[in-house]
């Protein structure tokens, strides 16, 4: 049976729902030598902000059970850099490009939308609106009538389908969720990563040089689930889900409770070809469900 595994989220057509998540593909050029690119759905390069950062000071991430806590802090060359050096690569690779900005106020994420609007060779624009570790980052996407803002200014300055990614440590993200869709979101994403910390007893002190990071990884996944399934089922834009995905079962889950498409993130540090993988299996898995496509099993859990 010939399966169709292309799927729709909004403005934005994607030949598989397998993406790989920002910030734990770099730029994709780290990745070459590993990975056949022409297998992905697409790729999302690491965040990009205004101006240069530095990003948190040392130790940056730490091993959790079943996790891991990073607190990178956006370290970047800025988004002239990505422009200049980053994206005349990123145009040539065989998959759908989604550039991925974060601002430190609401004028940063329009004037980078603007700019990466004139750019050619990218499919989508991800709107980083949730990094748990870095100040003023998480403060968007905690608030409903600002991330609506942000996606509608966006969204008039910059022609490509737009993602909203969202943070899970609200007390509610469906409020988050419909706001960016009230705001012309293409699609959300959820969810990003979980505050946590690490200490370390013997020394009375914290981990990260940071004091908190995000969680990221399997620990997460039952609770990103839960979030991806609410949103499905009480927002009316395509949801892609994230955390804590590295299987064939993992992202059928995911599919089922209502997710069009997936970002594979911590997974891609210790296995970056598992990405891959769960493409070439997805076909057997929709043919065990009798599915010819994608579609037909998005949001099905009874």
């Amino acid at each position: 049976m010939d399966v169709d595994l292309s799927v729709t989220l909004g403005r934005l057509h994607l030949h598989n729902p397998v993406l790989v998540a920002s910030g734990t593909f770099g730029y994709a050029r780290e990745m070459a030598g590993v990975v056949d690119f022409a297998r992905l759905g697409g790729v999302i390069p690491k965040t990009v902000t205004r101006q240069p950062r530095v990003g948190n000071p040392p130790p940056r991430t730490v091993e959790t059970p079943s996790g891991m806590l990073n607190a990178i802090g956006l370290d970047n060359d800025g988004i002239e850099h990505f422009i200049g050096h980053h994206l005349p690569y990123l145009r040539t690779l065989p998959t759908a490009v989604i550039a991925n900005i974060a601002g430190k106020n609401e004028q940063e994420f329009l004037d980078m939308a603007e700019m990466i609007g004139r750019e050619s060779g990218l499919a989508a624009l991800e709107l980083n609106l949730s990094c748990p570790n870095v100040a003023g980052g998480v403060d968007f996407a905690t608030d409903a009538a600002v991330t609506r803002r942000v996606v509608g200014g966006v969204r008039a300055v910059c022609p490509l389908p737009i993602i909203a990614k969202l943070t899970p440590n609200v007390t509610n993200i469906l409020d988050i969720a419909r706001a960016a869709a009230d705001g012309g979101a293409d699609a959300v994403s959820l969810v990003n990563t979980f505050v946590g910390m690490a200490v370390d007893w013997r020394r009375r002190r914290p981990v990260l040089g940071n004091t908190t990071g995000g969680l990221s990884g399997p620990a997460i996944k039952p609770l990103a689930l839960r979030l991806v399934w609410q949103t499905a089922r009480s927002v009316k834009v395509p949801v892609i889900g994230v955390g804590g995905i590295a299987t064939l079962d993992d992202v059928m889950e995911f599919l089922v409770a209502g997710a069009t498409a997936v970002q594979l993130g911590t997974v891609n540090f210790y296995d970056p070809t598992a990405s891959v993988r769960v493409v070439e299996g997805l076909p057997a898995a929709l043919a065990q469900l009798g599915a010819a496509s994608v579609r037909e099993v998005v949001g099905t859990l009874c």
